[in-house]
């Protein structure tokens, strides 16, 4: 399953070096782009297992990106890894797929996590453009008895509980083929 989940980016590279064209403008010319308001979803399904992967800004999620330092802002870290924590309600499973967590990873900087090397860029340039960009990344691999259940992916807690998230762009993997589309809160599900 994860080398089906980590096919997922090669199998849709054209939408991703489309995308990469549009945003090149953007952000200072950088493929995948740190871009608020826009989080990023690679789904896959395989037999029983479905593997979900949200990489996100933080700001989109906590409302900032600096290491939290006061009271208020430790809560909200706190509030929004708890959150994190439950899969199966951001994700809105259906109860008849029978879904349980397996496993889940939950990794950024305001977690107290050391941030990934960008091996694109040297030091000087990572700090000149990404000192004040924290991600969080959330991987969830479920096991679901009853996969057929899953018929569509419904994103709409995501955007109810984090409403600074205006688009999500989704990579999806299921039996029925592979898809990249765009999701917002107005039209928050896709078809597996």
């Amino acid at each position: 399953m994860r080398r089906l989940l980590l096919a997922l980016p090669f199998a849709l590279l054209p939408l991703a070096v489309a995308q990469a064209a549009d945003e090149h403008d953007h952000e200072h010319g950088s493929l995948g782009a740190h871009e608020h308001g826009v989080g990023r979803l690679n789904a896959a399904l395989d037999g029983q297992t479905l593997e979900l992967e949200l990489q996100s800004p933080a700001m989109n999620l906590v409302g900032f990106e600096h290491a939290a330092t006061t009271d208020a802002d430790k809560a909200k870290v706190a509030a929004v890894r708890a959150q994190l924590e439950k899969p199966l309600t951001l994700f809105n499973l259906p109860k008849a797929a029978s879904c349980v967590v397996a496993t889940q990873e939950l990794e950024s900087p305001l977690f107290g996590d050391k941030p990934d090397a960008d091996d694109d860029q040297d030091e000087d340039a990572k700090d000149e453009h990404h000192h004040d960009h924290s991600e969080i990344h959330a991987h969830y691999q479920f096991s679901c008895s009853a996969p057929g259940a899953l018929k569509t992916l419904d994103l709409a807690n995501i955007f109810n509980t984090f409403p600074a998230t205006q688009k999500i762009q989704v990579q999806l993997i299921s039996p029925s083929g592979q898809q990249g589309v765009e999701v917002t809160a107005k039209a928050a599900a896709l078809k597996f």
